[in-house]
């Protein structure tokens, strides 16, 4: 907004919501930053993502007044979404309701709720995600393999890989197994589930049914499970239900399918993988996987690195499996950042 922001007429004591009605969040979030000032705004960069700051950073300076009813706007609409957040996290929506009428008057109330809950996702099980996955694994290892796909379809994908991984091995695959074909829950389901728990979790705001699981959140625990889980959940899916095997499968990496990779994107991951994890990591890869590898090396590099495999003898599995996690972590960087295509075998082809 290149251009001064005054209140229209400024006066007669309105409605402060109404003077920044018309504003986007953006225009908001810099006025904001500057009735906080340059101390505050600073500290508050600190935390968001660099196109965020540049975007703020336009904006202010395009901002070159604002009249003090509309910072006060700004800063009471902040207020009310400060006090609708901290009481959702306390006690769910509902709760964050009645607190706020309280507060700043029921149509305020309505407003900030509203407001909220269209740019806020409120998922069911929030307290859990908060939980340390020690003690929700404490809380949920007794439980049906459906409920523990349900809870942990909700979860973030760190939190859930620490759990599948840690569950008796013969649950796992099942467990994951549901997720994949979980699709639509209904909120009834949820509440019970909740119930049981004795989970004091926000109730759903409306009778949508959530969509949560499917085959991606399966591929993301998947993506972060020890390696030694990914390949016992894969085995036992491949032989029980081999047709989602092989979906989940081209949608995940694992250390194999560097023989995805054409040489030029080999040898840029190679770039950023240290000599020691290369070469134990090909310890316990196969023929072709290591053929592929060294024709993308110097002559001379690569027969240092057979040097060194040569020379450190037998290996634990274990730790194989942690170098050839840390290359697959830098496919994984590089692909979600552009510098190489993974040729997934989904048909889709490269425009040149």
């Amino acid at each position: 907004m290149d251009a001064d922001i005054n209140a229209n007429g400024g006066g007669g004591g309105g409605d402060l919501a109404s003077l920044t009605a018309g504003f986007s969040g953006t225009q908001k979030a810099a006025i904001l930053l500057i009735a906080l000032g340059p101390e505050k705004s600073s500290a508050i960069f600190k935390h968001l993502k660099e196109e965020e700051i540049e975007e703020l950073t336009l904006e202010i300076a395009n901002t070159r007044s604002v009249t003090s009813q509309i910072k006060e706007a700004v800063l009471e609409e902040f207020y009310g979404v400060c006090l609708a957040q901290q009481y959702i996290a306390e006690g769910g929506i509902n709760y964050a309701k009645e607190l706020l009428e309280k507060a700043l008057g029921e149509d305020k109330a309505l407003d900030v709720i509203s407001k909220l809950t269209a740019s806020l996702q409120v998922k069911p099980f929030e307290f859990i995600r908060k939980t340390e996955p020690s003690q929700i694994l404490t809380f949920i290892q007794d439980e049906h393999p459906q409920t523990i796909a349900l809870i942990l379809s909700y979860m973030s994908p760190a939190q859930s890989s620490l759990i599948l991984s840690a569950i008796p091995p013969d649950r796992q695959a099942d467990v994951a197994k549901r997720i994949a074909a979980m699709d639509r829950t209904s909120p009834d389901t949820i509440k019970e589930v909740e119930k049981v728990l004795e989970s004091k979790l926000s109730s759903l705001v409306n009778q949508d049914y959530t969509i949560v699981g499917g085959v991606d959140a399966v591929v993301e625990i998947l993506n972060t499970v020890d390696r030694a889980t990914e390949k016992h959940i894969m085995e036992t899916l491949e032989i029980e239900e081999p047709e989602l095997a092989d979906e989940i499968r081209k949608k995940m990496f694992v250390f194999e399918d560097v023989l995805l990779l054409d040489d030029r994107s080999i040898q840029r991951v190679l770039r950023d993988v240290e000599n020691s994890d290369l070469g134990l990591a090909l310890k316990g890869a196969t023929e072709n996987v290591q053929t592929a590898i060294f024709n993308n090396l110097s002559k001379r590099l690569a027969a240092m690195i057979k040097e060194d495999m040569d020379f450190m003898g037998p290996v634990r599995m274990k730790d194989v499996e942690e170098a050839q996690q840390k290359i697959v972590n830098v496919i994984r960087k590089l692909e979600d950042a552009g510098e190489i295509v993974i040729s997934r075998g989904g048909g889709d082809e490269l425009v040149v």
